[in-house]
Protein backbone atom coordinates (compact mmCIF):
# COMPACT_ATOMS: atom_id res chain seq x y z
CA UNK A 1 0.00 0.00 0.00
CA UNK A 2 1.34 3.66 -0.26
CA UNK A 3 2.47 5.59 2.01
CA UNK A 4 1.36 9.09 2.68
CA UNK A 5 5.25 10.19 3.25
CA UNK A 6 6.39 8.36 0.39
CA UNK A 7 4.04 9.97 -2.00
CA UNK A 8 3.61 13.65 -0.56
CA UNK A 9 2.38 15.44 -3.89
CA UNK A 10 -0.32 12.98 -3.91
CA UNK A 11 -1.72 12.86 -0.59
CA UNK A 12 -1.64 16.95 -0.30
CA UNK A 13 -3.29 19.55 -2.20
CA UNK A 14 0.03 21.93 -1.37
CA UNK A 15 3.19 21.42 1.55
CA UNK A 16 0.84 22.66 4.29
CA UNK A 17 -3.07 21.47 3.84
CA UNK A 18 -4.09 18.06 3.12
CA UNK A 19 -6.23 17.30 0.37
CA UNK A 20 -8.42 14.89 2.79
CA UNK A 21 -9.11 16.39 6.02
CA UNK A 22 -7.80 14.01 8.67
CA UNK A 23 -11.38 13.47 10.05
CA UNK A 24 -13.02 12.25 6.66
CA UNK A 25 -11.00 9.11 6.10
CA UNK A 26 -9.48 6.17 8.11
CA UNK A 27 -5.89 5.18 8.22
CA UNK A 28 -6.74 1.51 6.76
CA UNK A 29 -8.74 0.35 3.88
CA UNK A 30 -9.71 -3.01 2.19
CA UNK A 31 -8.60 -1.78 -1.55
CA UNK A 32 -5.44 -1.05 -3.26
CA UNK A 33 -4.82 2.74 -2.45
CA UNK A 34 -5.60 4.51 0.75
CA UNK A 35 -8.48 6.78 1.61
CA UNK A 36 -6.22 9.62 1.52
CA UNK A 37 -5.24 9.16 -2.24
CA UNK A 38 -8.12 7.93 -3.77
CA UNK A 39 -10.66 10.60 -1.73
CA UNK A 40 -8.33 13.66 -3.47
CA UNK A 41 -8.95 15.69 -6.08
CA UNK A 42 -5.02 15.07 -7.30
CA UNK A 43 -6.89 11.55 -7.68
CA UNK A 44 -9.11 12.67 -10.15
CA UNK A 45 -6.76 14.27 -12.07
CA UNK A 46 -4.83 11.02 -12.70
CA UNK A 47 -7.15 7.86 -12.12
CA UNK A 48 -5.97 4.83 -11.47
CA UNK A 49 -7.96 1.15 -11.10
CA UNK A 50 -9.72 0.67 -7.81
CA UNK A 51 -9.48 -2.94 -6.22
CA UNK A 52 -11.15 -4.75 -3.42
CA UNK A 53 -9.11 -7.04 -1.71
CA UNK A 54 -9.43 -10.67 -2.58
CA UNK A 55 -12.45 -10.20 -4.78
CA UNK A 56 -10.61 -11.05 -8.19
CA UNK A 57 -9.16 -14.20 -6.58
CA UNK A 58 -12.31 -15.33 -4.39
CA UNK A 59 -14.47 -15.13 -7.81
CA UNK A 60 -12.38 -16.01 -10.38
CA UNK A 61 -14.73 -18.54 -11.85
CA UNK A 62 -17.87 -15.46 -11.82
CA UNK A 63 -15.41 -13.28 -14.24
CA UNK A 64 -14.46 -16.08 -16.31
CA UNK A 65 -18.16 -16.95 -17.18
CA UNK A 66 -18.72 -13.13 -17.54
CA UNK A 67 -15.83 -13.22 -19.95
CA UNK A 68 -17.45 -15.33 -22.18
CA UNK A 69 -20.92 -14.04 -22.49
CA UNK A 70 -21.47 -11.87 -25.61
CA UNK A 71 -24.05 -9.26 -24.46
CA UNK A 72 -24.47 -7.02 -21.15
CA UNK A 73 -27.94 -8.89 -20.38
CA UNK A 74 -26.62 -12.09 -20.61
CA UNK A 75 -23.45 -10.65 -18.04
CA UNK A 76 -26.23 -9.24 -16.41
CA UNK A 77 -28.28 -12.43 -15.81
CA UNK A 78 -24.90 -14.69 -14.92
CA UNK A 79 -24.19 -12.22 -12.54
CA UNK A 80 -27.65 -12.32 -10.41
CA UNK A 81 -27.08 -16.34 -10.67
CA UNK A 82 -24.09 -16.07 -9.35
CA UNK A 83 -24.80 -14.15 -6.70
CA UNK A 84 -28.40 -16.23 -5.57
CA UNK A 85 -26.08 -19.59 -5.37
CA UNK A 86 -23.15 -18.64 -3.87
CA UNK A 87 -24.43 -16.46 -1.13
CA UNK A 88 -27.69 -18.65 -1.14
CA UNK A 89 -30.63 -15.77 -1.27
CA UNK A 90 -33.23 -17.80 -1.53
CA UNK A 91 -32.17 -19.80 1.76
CA UNK A 92 -33.01 -17.04 4.21
CA UNK A 93 -32.43 -19.92 7.47
CA UNK A 94 -29.20 -20.08 6.41
CA UNK A 95 -28.70 -16.73 7.75
CA UNK A 96 -30.86 -17.34 10.95
CA UNK A 97 -34.14 -16.82 9.56
CA UNK A 98 -36.92 -19.09 10.69
CA UNK A 99 -40.81 -18.68 10.20
CA UNK A 100 -42.15 -19.88 12.93
CA UNK A 101 -40.05 -17.64 15.28
CA UNK A 102 -40.39 -14.56 13.51
CA UNK A 103 -37.80 -12.03 12.69
CA UNK A 104 -36.48 -10.75 9.43
CA UNK A 105 -35.71 -12.09 6.36
CA UNK A 106 -32.14 -10.99 5.18
CA UNK A 107 -31.51 -8.39 3.12
CA UNK A 108 -29.31 -8.57 -0.13
CA UNK A 109 -27.84 -6.11 -2.18
CA UNK A 110 -30.85 -5.36 -4.79
CA UNK A 111 -32.63 -4.58 -1.66
CA UNK A 112 -30.22 -2.38 -0.29
CA UNK A 113 -29.81 -0.30 -3.28
CA UNK A 114 -33.31 -0.20 -3.79
CA UNK A 115 -33.61 0.94 -0.32
CA UNK A 116 -30.99 3.87 -0.98
CA UNK A 117 -32.75 5.12 -4.17
CA UNK A 118 -36.30 5.66 -1.99
CA UNK A 119 -33.79 7.39 1.32
CA UNK A 120 -30.30 7.79 1.07
CA UNK A 121 -30.93 8.12 5.10
CA UNK A 122 -32.49 5.13 5.47
CA UNK A 123 -31.13 1.58 7.20
CA UNK A 124 -30.04 0.62 3.47
CA UNK A 125 -28.15 3.93 3.15
CA UNK A 126 -26.41 3.08 6.43
CA UNK A 127 -25.50 0.03 5.45
CA UNK A 128 -23.55 1.10 1.86
CA UNK A 129 -21.85 3.65 3.94
CA UNK A 130 -20.41 1.52 6.45
CA UNK A 131 -19.82 -0.42 3.44
CA UNK A 132 -17.59 2.61 1.74
CA UNK A 133 -16.06 3.47 5.05
CA UNK A 134 -15.14 -0.88 5.50
CA UNK A 135 -13.63 -1.15 1.86
CA UNK A 136 -12.35 2.71 0.78
CA UNK A 137 -11.88 3.85 4.35
CA UNK A 138 -13.40 7.29 3.33
CA UNK A 139 -15.77 7.97 6.57
CA UNK A 140 -19.38 9.20 6.47
CA UNK A 141 -20.11 12.87 6.96
CA UNK A 142 -24.17 12.52 7.07
CA UNK A 143 -26.44 9.86 7.83
CA UNK A 144 -29.96 12.16 8.34
CA UNK A 145 -27.61 14.96 10.11
CA UNK A 146 -23.87 16.03 10.36
CA UNK A 147 -22.08 12.90 11.21
CA UNK A 148 -18.62 15.09 12.99
CA UNK A 149 -18.17 14.10 16.44
CA UNK A 150 -18.02 9.64 16.42
CA UNK A 151 -18.69 10.19 20.19
CA UNK A 152 -21.97 12.29 19.37
CA UNK A 153 -25.77 10.73 19.41
CA UNK A 154 -26.17 11.01 15.56
CA UNK A 155 -22.99 9.15 15.32
CA UNK A 156 -24.04 6.18 17.64
CA UNK A 157 -27.89 6.21 15.85
CA UNK A 158 -25.94 5.80 12.36
CA UNK A 159 -23.76 3.04 13.60
CA UNK A 160 -27.80 1.36 15.23
CA UNK A 161 -28.68 1.55 12.01
CA UNK A 162 -25.62 -0.44 9.91
CA UNK A 163 -25.63 -2.87 12.57
CA UNK A 164 -29.29 -3.48 12.08
CA UNK A 165 -29.02 -3.25 8.41
CA UNK A 166 -26.19 -6.06 8.25
CA UNK A 167 -28.23 -8.44 11.19
CA UNK A 168 -29.34 -11.73 9.56
CA UNK A 169 -27.77 -11.03 6.50
CA UNK A 170 -25.59 -13.40 3.27
CA UNK A 171 -22.57 -11.43 3.98
CA UNK A 172 -24.14 -8.72 2.31
CA UNK A 173 -21.17 -6.72 2.75
CA UNK A 174 -18.76 -9.11 0.36
CA UNK A 175 -22.37 -9.02 -2.31
CA UNK A 176 -21.62 -5.30 -2.39
CA UNK A 177 -17.82 -5.81 -3.11
CA UNK A 178 -19.03 -8.15 -5.94
CA UNK A 179 -21.49 -5.26 -7.15
CA UNK A 180 -19.07 -2.62 -7.33
CA UNK A 181 -16.49 -4.97 -8.75
CA UNK A 182 -18.87 -6.23 -11.47
CA UNK A 183 -20.01 -2.62 -11.75
CA UNK A 184 -16.30 -1.78 -13.04
CA UNK A 185 -15.85 -5.09 -15.14
CA UNK A 186 -19.06 -3.59 -17.27
CA UNK A 187 -17.91 -0.24 -17.08
CA UNK A 188 -14.07 -0.90 -18.21
CA UNK A 189 -15.57 -2.79 -21.53
CA UNK A 190 -18.06 0.57 -22.40
CA UNK A 191 -15.79 3.72 -21.39
CA UNK A 192 -12.21 4.54 -21.89
CA UNK A 193 -10.50 3.75 -18.65
CA UNK A 194 -9.15 7.60 -18.88
CA UNK A 195 -12.57 9.42 -19.48
CA UNK A 196 -13.88 10.60 -16.61
CA UNK A 197 -17.73 10.48 -16.57
CA UNK A 198 -19.41 14.00 -16.38
CA UNK A 199 -22.56 13.89 -13.93
CA UNK A 200 -25.42 15.96 -12.01
CA UNK A 201 -26.47 16.69 -9.02
CA UNK A 202 -29.66 18.98 -7.88
CA UNK A 203 -29.56 20.54 -4.44
CA UNK A 204 -31.52 23.55 -2.91
CA UNK A 205 -28.68 24.49 -0.37
CA UNK A 206 -25.32 25.26 -0.65
CA UNK A 207 -24.87 25.22 3.34
CA UNK A 208 -25.27 21.55 3.64
CA UNK A 209 -22.05 21.14 1.75
CA UNK A 210 -18.65 21.45 3.49
CA UNK A 211 -16.31 23.85 1.24
CA UNK A 212 -13.11 23.32 1.80
CA UNK A 213 -11.94 26.13 -0.93
CA UNK A 214 -12.55 27.73 -4.72
CA UNK A 215 -15.73 30.07 -5.13
CA UNK A 216 -19.58 30.66 -5.52
CA UNK A 217 -19.17 28.86 -9.39
CA UNK A 218 -16.35 26.29 -8.59
CA UNK A 219 -16.22 25.06 -5.12
CA UNK A 220 -14.66 22.59 -3.52
CA UNK A 221 -16.67 20.08 -1.45
CA UNK A 222 -16.32 17.59 0.75
CA UNK A 223 -18.93 15.13 -0.21
CA UNK A 224 -20.48 12.48 1.98
CA UNK A 225 -18.41 9.11 1.25
CA UNK A 226 -21.33 7.79 -1.11
CA UNK A 227 -23.62 9.86 -2.48
CA UNK A 228 -26.12 9.78 -6.00
CA UNK A 229 -25.48 11.92 -9.12
CA UNK A 230 -27.53 11.42 -12.68
CA UNK A 231 -25.99 11.36 -16.10
CA UNK A 232 -28.62 13.51 -16.89
CA UNK A 233 -28.57 17.39 -16.48
CA UNK A 234 -32.57 17.76 -17.05
CA UNK A 235 -33.18 15.21 -14.28
CA UNK A 236 -30.92 17.45 -12.19
CA UNK A 237 -33.36 20.21 -12.37
CA UNK A 238 -36.31 18.34 -10.87
CA UNK A 239 -34.38 18.12 -7.50
CA UNK A 240 -32.99 21.71 -6.57
CA UNK A 241 -32.12 25.12 -8.02
CA UNK A 242 -28.41 24.97 -8.05
CA UNK A 243 -27.08 22.30 -10.54
CA UNK A 244 -23.72 20.59 -9.33
CA UNK A 245 -21.51 19.02 -12.03
CA UNK A 246 -18.80 16.56 -11.60
CA UNK A 247 -16.17 14.74 -13.34
CA UNK A 248 -16.13 11.82 -11.91
CA UNK A 249 -13.68 8.92 -12.97
CA UNK A 250 -15.25 5.69 -13.76
CA UNK A 251 -13.20 3.66 -10.89
CA UNK A 252 -15.30 6.20 -8.05
CA UNK A 253 -18.81 4.89 -9.56
CA UNK A 254 -19.77 1.92 -7.13
CA UNK A 255 -22.89 0.97 -9.26
CA UNK A 256 -25.07 3.11 -12.23
CA UNK A 257 -28.67 2.39 -13.02
CA UNK A 258 -29.63 -0.28 -15.79
CA UNK A 259 -26.04 -2.53 -14.40
CA UNK A 260 -28.69 -4.17 -12.51
CA UNK A 261 -32.09 -4.86 -13.83
CA UNK A 262 -34.56 -3.72 -10.96
CA UNK A 263 -31.78 -2.43 -8.45
CA UNK A 264 -31.52 1.89 -9.12
CA UNK A 265 -35.06 3.25 -10.91
CA UNK A 266 -35.19 5.85 -13.22
CA UNK A 267 -33.28 9.23 -13.55
CA UNK A 268 -30.28 7.37 -15.14
CA UNK A 269 -28.83 7.33 -11.10
CA UNK A 270 -25.04 6.48 -10.75
CA UNK A 271 -23.95 5.59 -6.86
CA UNK A 272 -20.70 7.77 -6.61
CA UNK A 273 -17.84 7.60 -4.02
CA UNK A 274 -16.86 10.42 -1.94
CA UNK A 275 -14.23 12.70 -0.74
CA UNK A 276 -12.60 16.34 -2.38
CA UNK A 277 -14.62 17.26 -5.90
CA UNK A 278 -14.08 20.12 -7.70
CA UNK A 279 -17.63 21.37 -8.66
CA UNK A 280 -18.80 23.73 -11.08
CA UNK A 281 -22.18 25.36 -9.53
CA UNK A 282 -24.70 26.71 -11.96
CA UNK A 283 -28.90 27.32 -11.96
CA UNK A 284 -32.05 26.72 -13.96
Amino acid sequence: MLACDNYPTLCRANNKTPALPREAYLPINRCNLPAVILGSPTYHAAPMPLRLDGVAELHADLFRRLDAAQTSAQRANIFQDYMTVHFRLEQPEDAGYNATRGGRRGAHYISVLRGWSVNADSREGAVLKGWVESRFGLTPRFHGEPLRDPSAPAYRHYLEMRAAGLYGTHALEAQLDLVYSYCQYELARAWPADAPLTLYRGVNRMDDFEQLGGDARRPRLLLNNLNSFTGQRERADEFGDYILTVRVPTPLIVCYCGLLPGALRGEDEYLVLGGVYDVTRSTL
